[in-house]
Formats: structure tokens, C-alpha cells, sequence
């Protein structure tokens, strides 16, 4: 019990997570992509494609934040103090985003600074989870169950590529869902974009997948071990055929396979940076095991989770299914 039920929560934590990085992805990828038009009708469809969905989405944080907190309280005391200040960097960019998308159709016509707040709101929050992502990637010092390092240890050319990487693919994920949900200019600018982007993301995937290893022998050695490399070469063999599928999609008259095929690459990035770091949940010393909470605690917790879970899983697929369609130019939900 004391092994295997850190690794259900690890896995569940996992998974809200990478719902959270897809389903909110495209919410702040499409307020990056604000920018690129200035024709108020079509900011107004790029708005109202999301605007069904874009709260719900967050409850997905929540989960993985607040799991971590209950089933891994001594990663969660080390991870904070380690990344405080791009974590509450993400916080107040979320707030300050909610409020920009909210407060844009009630301020109307005078309503251009919450324009940029939603950009600047959505953008900084994006870069803020990429820097997370790098400072757990490079590793925290631990010392006795506890930071040990600088307030400013994260602040790295690593966290800050991991950063801008994330930004592109999150406008990644907001164009193909664009292509998807809208039609007319706003569609047909944003399979456009969605070339170059991608271009981008592919980039920016190759160079982690080349530094990561370069600078930590752990993950070089969990990847170029020849027996696990017998087991791990498809993953980036499929990274790669999703990259090419969505490119072609994106060439053709194909609306919802750019989408599904970029959130894969997503799926499938997240899956090999679990593969380089597990069992580690505070590279490069702590393990799941060492930072779990007790097994009755884990179990007290599982069981609400196994009712709220289903709850949301049906809430989320409810909602997308009210609101499926293309969201046209004159149409919205303000």
C-alpha cells in the first residue's frame, strides 16, 4: 500500500495537470494570438470561441495544485519556497486575466486597456508555467527535506527557453483551436499562423530533449541506456509523425485533426518529461515515496476524489457538447 498508492496520486496529479496544460492552453494561446488583429469583430469571435469554457478549465489546476498539497505535503514545502515567485507570477496573471475577459464587454467601447491586460495576463501566465516546468526540470537543492537554494535559483537560461517555449506552444494550441471553432478571416489567418507556430514548438521541443540530457546524466541515462532505448525510441518517432500530420492537416481543408494532433504532441512532450524524471516528483533527490503523506490520508482523500472526479470528467464533456459548433462572427455568449 505504502508503494503503490504515491504512485495512484502521482498519476492523478499527472493527469490534472496535462488537462489543465490542454484544455487551458488554448484559452491563453488565443489571448496571445490577440495581438495579431486589430478588427474588433474579430477579437470579439476569438473571445466568444472560449468563453463557454475558459473558468471551468482552471478547476483542472486547482486539482493538481491542491492534490499535491494533500498527498505529497513535503514536496509541496519544498517546491514553493523553490519557485515562489514565478508561481505567484502565474497566480496574479490568471486573476488579472479572468478579470481582463470579463470586464472587455462591459467596458465597451472604452474598453482597449482590458484588451492588453488579456494579452498581458494570458502571455505572462503562459511563460510563468514554462518557467515552473524548467525550474523543476534542472532541479531543486534539498538539503535535509528542505530548500536549501536562493530565491532566485530558477532564474536560469534553461527556465527561461522551457518559458518561451511554452508560449508558443500554447498559441500553437489557441490557432488549430481557432481553425476548429471559428470560420471566415479569423479561421483562415489562424491556419496561417498555426504553420509557423508549430515550427516553433518543434524547435523549442528538440532543444529540451537535446539540453536535458547534455546536462543531466540521470536522464541520459534513462533515455540512452540501450535497453530502454529499445522501449522509449517511439516516443519521440511519434512526436515527430504528429508534427508532420498536423502540418499536412493544417495544408488541406481540415478543421478538428490540427487541433487533436498538436494536443498529442503536448500529451506526448509531457509523457516523456515524466519518463526522464519519475520516480523523482523534486528532482533530482526527492522521490514520490519520500515526499508522500501517510497511506490513511491518501486513501481519506482518494475516496471524495473518486466521487468529485466523475463529477467534473461529466461537467467538462457536458459543457464542450452544449457549446459545439462553430462560433460565427455575429454570435457570442456576452
Amino acid at each position: 500500500m505504502e508503494w503503490y498508492l504515491p504512485v495512484i496520486w502521482a498519476g492523478l496529479i499527472g493527469t490534472a495537470v496535462m488537462l489543465y496544460v490542454v484544455l487551458d492552453g488554448f484559452d491563453l494561446g488565443i489571448a496571445i494570438l490577440f495581438p495579431t488583429t486589430g478588427d474588433e469583430g474579430e477579437r470579439d469571435q476569438m473571445m466568444n470561441s472560449v468563453a463557454p469554457f475558459w473558468d471551468g478549465n482552471e478547476t483542472w489546476l486547482v486539482l493538481g495544485g491542491a492534490g499535491l498539497w494533500v498527498a505529497f505535503p513535503l514536496a509541496y514545502a519544498v517546491i514553493m519556497p523553490a519557485l515562489y515567485l514565478p508561481v505567484t507570477l502565474m497566480l496574479l496573471s490568471l486573476i488579472f486575466r479572468g478579470v481582463a475577459f470579463e470586464f472587455r464587454w462591459v467596458a465597451k467601447p472604452k474598453h482597449r486597456i482590458w484588451d492588453l491586460a488579456f494579452w498581458l495576463g494570458s502571455t505572462s501566465a503562459a511563460f510563468a508555467q514554462g518557467v515552473i516546468l524548467g525550474g523543476l526540470i534542472q532541479g531543486i537543492k534539498v538539503v535535509d527535506n528542505q530548500f536549501a537554494g536562493g530565491p532566485f535559483d530558477w532564474l536560469t537560461p534553461f527556465t527561461l527557453m522551457c518559458g518561451a517555449g511554452v508560449v508558443v506552444g500554447y498559441a500553437l494550441l489557441g490557432a488549430t483551436w481557432l481553425v476548429f471553432k471559428t470560420e471566415g478571416p479569423v479561421a483562415d489567418r489562424a491556419r496561417r499562423q498555426a504553420k509557423v507556430l508549430l515550427l516553433g514548438l518543434l524547435a523549442f521541443a528538440a532543444l529540451v530533449s537535446l539540453w536535458t540530457p547534455y546536462a543531466h546524466p540521470r536522464i541520459a541515462e534513462r533515455w540512452f541506456t540501450p535497453s530502454n532505448l529499445m522501449l522509449l525510441w517511439p516516443f519521440p518517432v511519434l512526436t515527430a509523425f504528429c508534427g508532420y500530420m498536423v502540418w499536412k492537416r493544417l495544408r488541406g481543408n481540415h478543421e478538428f485533426t490540427p487541433f487533436a494532433f498538436t494536443i498529442a504532441i503536448f500529451v506526448l512532450c509531457f509523457l516523456g518529461l515524466a519518463i526522464s524524471n519519475f520516480p523523482y516528483l523534486v528532482p533530482p533527490g526527492l522521490t514520490i515515496w519520500d515526499t508522500a503523506a501517510a497511506p490513511s490520508s491518501h486513501i481519506f482523500v482518494l475516496i471524495g476524489v473518486s466521487f468529485l472526479l466523475p463529477m467534473i470528467l461529466f461537467y467538462t464533456a457536458f459543457v464542450y457538447w452544449t457549446f459545439r459548433g462553430k462560433v460565427k462572427a455575429d454570435s457570442g455568449y456576452h
